[in-house]
């Protein structure tokens, strides 16, 4: 502790030096030195993610204090540049470094370090046991039995089960992990950690909020008329006891667990149960797909516009299928490990179309870190969070067209009447319309958590406010304060911010409607595939190879031509559902309020 006090305060004592050549020198050692520690931490937060043990744990926690102490040490040297004078890009470089929310107390550099790798262990090796005696993970089975069953009590128990697994173990932890990640902001300037957050997207504290509300009040309208259609034939299904017309729908009822995405029910809520359904997940098992091939066939796509292929240590050190023998994380993630294209995705993959969907997802990810590779580390990021998010998914956007599952042999026919199109465009809006106001929420909770407007003694009620506010929701039994149902969703216990997957499912259409152009596609904007436009792929790597070096409404500026999120191409996508929606939602009573 003495030898930490010691190493603050000769900090301190550092002279100014304004000088730009030994700042740049200063800044280049420190872009190698931190690129350095992003190896290790992204191997050690790679073994315990791939082998959950409390060693590798540990492991995480010792590196994660070390690139705290070292950032730490490094902010304080910055502070002594006098950037006035600088260059906009040297200047930025600094910025970005003075920009930390780490606490300078080691003692709570390490219990914050250890209860964030214990939330995620509660929740990545939760268990539910049923009466008969056999134990149920998340993934697949818990999730599985929110995707299939179409049992009311069922679903209520598979929901109500997980929520009560890991949800009131967390809540003390997460109490803590507040306020220690609040203490840590403050020391650094921000008034709480919200605040820090929302610092990624360069806009004045309160515009980010102010920008996604008028975004939202703008989509708001065609949610209104998808969750009015949905809950129509919710109730029909379950029952008019069960789900009321005029109100907001049980949780449990959407085929996910957590309601934020509801293709899993479009069995339920088909429009014309005649025409033919597109899902190649039955083909794909057919013709022999396993998870290699899945990743060959998102490789490709990226291949066929001018992009990477994945470098060998990506099918060497990748995780693509759950080992046997050991606990992992099987959220799938894409990881960066700053050298020599070191580039990895962890994935429990199961052969049917919406895993190919999430590879394609994940590769964007990996085909963003290879194009940004040659910037300083510093930019070795999305232009924001949310342009990471939005990749892959404009990619996906093409892949999911029936025109491209055709090319690449996974579909024979396709069709091309009206009520073909609204069944497929229906689809589509369950996944990306459903999912908006979720995107909102999340961080909206955890925004008012960091400021003290929601306290832990409210903390389910502040969420379940949220919940019904924007989703239109309610859980299916009475929730307390004394459940912690914000801890059953992988992002809470994991730290990481939400809103950038709202920006995301907007920003994702706006990239799609641009490369589209690029393309030359003539048509409708649900019909265009990208695939094989070498001109849409040298727009979108532009873009991508500008990383973290701009503020994001350049990168925006730089695909889309315009500096702004925009909803009208998401708008413009879901046209024709919209209307047909509101013919069929006419004599429905909108809204849940």
């Amino acid at each position: 502790m003495e030898e930490w006090e010691g190493l603050i305060d000769s900090l301190k004592e550092l002279k100014s030096t304004p000088d730009e050549e030994e700042a740049i020198k200063w800044l280049e050692e420190y872009n190698e030195e931190l690129r350095q520690r992003n190896v290790r931490n992204a191997e050690a937060n790679w073994a315990q993610a791939t082998n959950i043990t409390d060693e590798n744990a540990a492991k995480v926690v010792e590196v994660t204090l070390e690139v705290t102490k070292w950032s730490l040490k490094k902010m304080e040297e910055a502070k002594k540049f006098d950037t006035s004078g600088f260059s906009d890009d040297v200047k930025r470089q600094f910025e970005m470094i003075t920009t930390s929310g780490s606490l300078s107390d080691e003692d709570k550099q390490r219990q914050l370090a250890e209860i964030g790798t214990e939330l995620e262990k509660i929740y990545s090796t939760g268990t539910v046991c049923q009466a008969d005696g056999t134990c149920l993970k998340l993934d697949p089975d818990l999730e599985g039995i929110i995707a299939k069953s179409r049992d009311y009590d069922r679903l209520t128990w598979a929901w109500l089960s997980w929520r009560d697994a890991v949800g009131p173990p967390m809540k003390d932890k997460y109490t803590q992990w507040v306020a220690l990640l609040n203490e840590g902001a403050q020391e650094n300037g921000f008034a709480d950690r919200g605040v820090l957050w929302r610092s990624a997207y360069e806009m004045p504290d309160g515009k980010l909020e102010e920008m996604v509300d008028a975004v939202w009040e703008q989509v708001k309208p065609l949610y209104t008329q998808l969750h009015a259609y949905v809950r129509r034939k919710l109730s029909e299904k379950y029952g008019a006891d069960k789900v009321s017309t005029t109100g907001h729908i049980p949780a449990q009822l959407f085929g996910n667990m957590w309601a934020q995405q509801w293709n899993n029910i479009y069995d339920i809520v088909v429009p014309f149960p005649d025409q033919p359904e597109i899902d190649v997940s039955d083909t794909m098992v057919e013709q022999g797909y396993d998870a290699l091939r899945m990743f060959k066939t998102a490789e490709e796509f990226f291949k066929s516009i001018g992009l990477r292929p994945m470098p060998q240590v990506f099918w060497d050190k990748s995780m693509l299928v759950r080992p046997a023998g050991r606990e992992v994380v099987c959220h799938a993630s894409a990881e960066d490990f700053y050298h020599d294209s070191d580039v990895r995705i962890k994935m429990c993959t199961k052969v049917n179309q919406e895993d190919l969907y999430v590879i394609h997802h994940e590769m964007g990810h990996i085909e963003y870190f290879l194009t940004y590779e040659d910037q300083k580390t510093l930019y070795r990021g999305g232009a924001n969070p949310g342009f990471h998010e939005a990749v892959g998914d404009t990619i996906a956007l093409s892949v999911n067209t029936p025109g491209h599952l055709k090319k690449i042999g996974l579909l024979q026919n396709v069709g091309h009447n009206q009520d073909f199109e609204i069944n497929e465009l229906l689809k589509m809006a369950l996944a990306k319309v459903a999912f908006l106001p979720f995107g909102l929420m999340i961080d909206k909770w955890r925004w008012r958590v960091f400021s003290g407007d929601i306290t832990p003694d409210n903390y389910n009620t502040g969420w379940w406010n949220l919940r019904m506010k924007y989703q239109g929701i309610k859980p299916p039994v009475e929730r307390t304060d004394k459940d912690f149902d914000p801890g059953a969703k992988y992002h809470i216990p994991s730290g990481t911010p939400y809103i950038r997957y709202f920006f995301s499912f907007i920003a994702q259409f706006q990239f799609h409607q641009a490369l589209c152009k690029e393309a030359g596609h003539d048509g409708p904007l649900h019909k265009c595939d990208i695939y094989e436009s070498k001109a849409a792929g040298t727009k979108l790597k532009n873009m991508l190879s500008m990383g973290e070096s701009r503020p994001w409404p350049e990168a925006m500026k730089a695909i889309t031509g315009q500096e702004k999120l925009d909803p009208s191409a998401i708008l413009k996508y879901f046209e024709p559902l919209e209307k047909w929606l509101r013919e069929q939602n006419k004599d429905e009573k909108l809204g849940w309020d």
